[in-house]
């Protein structure tokens, strides 16, 4: 039992090293997701997934054209 303080401490000193970042990201998600459908208001990346969500779940209106 002469390494059983020595082992809790290294435990320790892992699970500090190993701990998550804490915080939110709801930040860095408002910076990427610049686009949003007009119909149902979902935020997308970029043009080309407009597109796709356009094509998968408005099939019979027309996406918007490309302005920006």
């Amino acid at each position: 039992m002469t390494r059983g303080k020595q082992k809790i401490e290294a435990q320790k000193r892992n699970a500090e090293k190993n701990q998550k970042a804490k915080g939110s990201q709801l930040e860095a998600r408002a910076v990427a997701l610049k686009i949003s459908c007009p119909i149902c208001k979902a935020q997308l990346a970029n043009q080309n997934q407009l597109a796709d969500h356009y094509s998968s779940k408005h099939p019979k209106e027309k996406p918007p054209s490309n302005s920006e």
